[in-house]
């Protein structure tokens, strides 16, 4: 039996899947990052090793439905990783341009490799936190790599689909975390190291994939291969009759070239404008979702309905099978439907499930009280429509967007600002979450509620569909035809 299934212009190649699926790699390391960062650092083991003081506060704390134990040293953390990756998302564009992508991602896995073994083998505070900064150093080079080196080698009519397996990764690696935490939780005193040294598999899997990946045909052509980018081509897509897309190609590198000022002037031309607006707000309002909220808040919600011990295991379990699977959906529906109706249709969705959620807990849920069965049942459901809706639509496509909408010329630093604000504002609500959720309580549904209408007419007005249009034609397609920002032009 062939490895080929027939596409319009182009053949699926094994070959060609194996790219995507080691790229994808580059997100389940993110995502065990995430999903293992704030078990670590509620493990009481750990805590007694490196903050042995806050240790003994959190013994003496007083806690209740809203107020959990805060520190802000912790917080910082776990927010130390994200600043890092935010600054090396720009040193990772200049790498792109330069090296490639493909060398780029392979330097992604030997920073989150030595990340974790650093960190696993921590013996004081400075051992631990060098190792999440080169964790973080690791994430920003796979964030900014890994979304590009997907987009430029899918073909159009799947172009979408192949991006979202890095977020369908990231999920993955959520979920995966999760369950090692809660294995690890039980093993004293070394369970956090194992948890922490863990995170060098994907990390490992993902180098030894950056030697089968195939370098972007864009980024050969850009960087003066024009042979090798060809033949490239010709591999990635299954067929020799790749002369139209390779002049298009072509075209956009020579364009490029002309370019003679620095990318970051570039930016503010008007082919740039409207993709940077959008690709940094996208991420904004990714953050600004309230994910954050609704993932934190799961375990409390288990507990309520009586799920005493298990109650985090629980709620890990379910909104992680919900998250990858509603991102199997988004993989499914975007090329299909477009962009725009999955975000504006997830708007709908995670609106009515914040509004409902916040209206039951206001009514019903006090301090030191419980939900009844029959409402924490009614919650339990709402917040899996809500992680639902945000696994296909606002959690992939904050990364495709971006990665999908530059001119080649600005490609790589644009991508970089939309990585760099991602970084920033998911800590800025990691710091400040806790503290929000105790002074505002259930309010603080509310409060993500409008910023989902916010993002509803964002969209509405601003976004326009990028579903079928080639990368290096969306200023001509894209740009100059949509009614607000073709005055650019």
């Amino acid at each position: 039996m062939s490895n080929n299934f027939e596409m319009n212009n182009s053949k699926m190649t094994l070959y060609v899947v194996s790219c995507w699926i080691f790229a994808a790699f580059g997100g389940l390391m993110f995502g065990y990052d995430i999903g293992i960062s704030g078990g670590v650092s509620g493990m009481d083991d750990f805590l007694i090793k490196f903050f042995p003081h806050i240790y003994q506060t959190k013994l003496h704390a007083i806690e209740n439905n809203y107020c959990k134990y805060d520190s802000m040293l912790l917080q910082l953390f776990t927010s130390s990783l994200y600043i890092s990756a935010l600054f090396a998302s720009f040193f990772a564009s200049k790498a792109a341009t330069k090296l490639g992508r493909r060398l780029t991602i392979s330097m992604a896995s030997i920073f989150f490799i030595v990340g974790s073994v650093l960190s696993a083998a921590a013996e004081n505070k400075s051992m631990l936190i060098f190792g999440r900064i080169l964790f973080g150093i690791g994430v920003g080079f796979g964030n900014e790599t890994v979304p590009l080196f997907l987009t430029e080698v899918a073909p159009i009519q799947y172009r979408g689909a192949v991006n979202i397996m890095f977020q369908l990764f990231v999920t993955i690696g959520i979920f995966i975390a999760n369950l090692v935490n809660y294995g690890t939780s039980t093993i004293h005193p070394y369970g956090w190291r194992m948890s922490l040294g863990f995170a060098a598999i994907p990390g490992v899997i993902l180098f030894i994939g950056s030697f089968v990946i195939t370098d972007t045909p864009t980024s050969l052509i850009e960087r003066g291969n024009e042979e090798q980018g060809k033949s490239t081509l010709m591999k990635i897509r299954g067929v020799n009759d790749v002369e139209a897309e390779y002049k298009e190609i072509v075209i956009a590198c020579q364009q490029a070239k002309q370019v003679k000022q620095h990318s970051l002037k570039t930016l503010l031309k008007p082919a740039s404008i409207p993709p940077l607006v959008i690709g940094v707000l996208l991420q904004v309002f990714q953050q600004f979702t309230g994910i954050n909220a609704i993932m934190f808040y799961a375990p409390v919600l288990f507990q309520t309905m009586g799920f005493k011990a298990n109650a985090s295991l629980l709620s890990s379990v379910i909104t992680g099978i919900v998250n990858v699977g509603s991102t199997f959906v988004s993989i499914y529906l975007v090329d299909k439907v477009g962009r725009r109706k999955l975000l504006l249709q997830a708007c709908c969705q995670m609106l009515i499930s914040q509004l409902a959620i916040g209206a039951i807990l206001v009514t019903s849920l006090s301090e030191t009280g419980t939900l009844n069965k029959t409402l924490a049942l009614i919650v339990v459901v709402l917040v899996c429509t809500y992680v639902m809706s945000f696994a296909w639509s606002w959690g992939p496509l904050g990364w495709l967007i971006p990665s999908e909408t530059f001119p080649l010329e600005t490609r790589t630093t644009g991508f970089a600002f939309a990585v760099s604000t991602n970084m920033l504002f998911t800590s800025i609500i990691a710091q400040l979450f806790l503290t929000m959720l105790c002074t505002m309580k259930a309010y603080i549904f509310f409060f993500f509620s409008g910023w989902i209408v916010v993002m509803g007419l964002f969209v509405y007005f601003f976004l326009p569909e990028t579903k079928g249009v080639p990368i290096d034609s969306m200023v001509e397609r894209v740009w100059m035809q949509h009614p607000i920002w073709k005055r650019l032009f």
